[in-house]
């Protein structure tokens, strides 16, 4: 049996949603509230770092850097993003096929940093 190639991506997220991300046993994202009708994971650990210091930890006090693992297969259906300069990039996962991402999760979802407001 062949292994299931993936692709690494990070998402930085606040508190609430890291509970909901252990409760599921850090297998699955929590689904978006009704005005996030986009899920963004990003590419790279640098970008995740910078949104959880410049928007997370001002806004809610800590933030942490999340990493996982997903079915690089699937993931092509996805265009990536770029959103300002060259590391600026995410794909943007609708809101609605959130679950089905959340299946293609390979392993488990890690803390990579955590950052607080000193």
């Amino acid at each position: 049996m062949r292994a299931t190639e993936t692709i690494t991506l990070y998402r930085p997220v606040n508190q609430t949603e890291l509970d909901l991300i252990a409760q599921s046993g850090y297998k699955r994202f929590p689904p978006r509230l009704p005005d996030q009708p986009i899920f963004y994971p990003v590419m790279n650990e640098g970008y995740a770092i910078q949104i959880t210091r410049e928007w997370n930890v001002p806004a809610y006090g800590v933030g942490y850097v999340t990493r996982f693992a997903v079915d690089s297969a699937y993931l092509q259906k996805f265009t990536v993003q770029n959103v300002g300069d060259q590391r600026h990039d995410e794909l943007w996962i609708p809101a609605e096929e959130l679950e089905e991402f959340n299946d293609h999760i390979i392993g488990r979802i890690e803390v990579t940093h955590t950052f607080k407001n000193q």
